[in-house]
């Protein structure tokens, strides 16, 4: 893949756990490119192992195979503190109770370049200033992050890592418990950071039919494949019509969305 379109490839990737050094493997021979500037979705069933390849792509969890390039390196090449100003991770693990203000749940995201002292500097200040502005909440800042809804803390903690100041951002089912106003807020808000900054983005999600509509390519895993393009080229393909092992579920290739029959 041209390394100058994208921002991380893999190359024969297989992914899945290694316990007494037997290997159980989730999914192989992947070869996928994140475009430097899109928004890019990852879909699939239920236990197909789509967060198992966030972890192994965002150097979580070591490959059982195969290599994972960032930026024209070795992922495992870099140490923790450069990775983590190279990439920012959105996981949906719930966040452990404190009294922290919805700026300092913020501010976290420049962890990776204050001192020990975690003292903010100027620039720091400018770049969490910045992902507030862009982010549109303002309005929420002076509020503890537990009184906040669902849908808010889902746009807190993107802002969060776009504070991080990273050219890639992963983001592990954010719009799941969403009702369908927030989902659609948390897609047009991603697409717009690619726009108006470059930033790449890649999330999983199982809102199959707004991800077609917003993203601008997806990779649709299943169990024997998996394919990356633009959603109306996988549509015009077929490769969503065979996503769900159910009958009852299909593809309407015109009104690009699922129905049940």
């Amino acid at each position: 893949m041209n390394s100058n379109l994208h921002i991380l490839t893999t190359t024969d990737l297989s992914i899945g756990f290694e316990i007494k050094n037997k290997k159980s493997v989730i999914s192989k021979d992947i070869n996928i490119g994140i475009k430097k500037g899109k928004l890019t979705a990852l879909v699939g069933e239920n236990g197909i192992g789509k967060s198992t390849l966030l972890r192994t792509l965002t150097g979580i969890q070591k490959p059982l195979n195969g290599q994972v390039i960032f930026e024209n390196k070795k992922l495992n090449s870099y140490n923790p503190l450069e990775l983590a100003k190279k990439l920012s991770v959105v996981l949906t693990e719930r966040i452990p109770m404190s009294s922290l203000t919805v700026y300092e749940l913020i501010a976290l995201g420049r962890q990776p370049y204050t001192n020990w002292l975690g003292k903010l500097n100027e620039l720091d200040l400018e770049k969490i200033n910045n992902a507030i502005q862009i982010t549109q909440i303002e309005h929420l800042l002076d509020k503890k992050y537990y009184e906040i809804s669902d849908g808010q803390l889902q746009v807190v903690l993107i802002c969060r890592a776009l504070a991080q100041d990273t050219p890639l951002i992963v983001l592990d089912e954010p719009t799941t418990h969403l009702d369908l106003h927030h989902k659609v807020s948390v897609f047009k808000l991603l697409k717009k950071l690619t726009e108006e900054t470059n930033i790449s983005i890649l999330l999983s999600t199982h809102d199959i039919d707004l991800a077609i509509q917003i993203c601008d390519e997806m990779i649709v895993m299943s169990k024997d494949s998996i394919h990356q393009d633009q959603p109306c080229n996988l549509i015009s393909k077929g490769i969503f019509n065979s996503l769900f092992q159910d009958s009852s579920i299909t593809f309407d290739a015109n009104k690009g969305t699922f129905i049940i029959v």
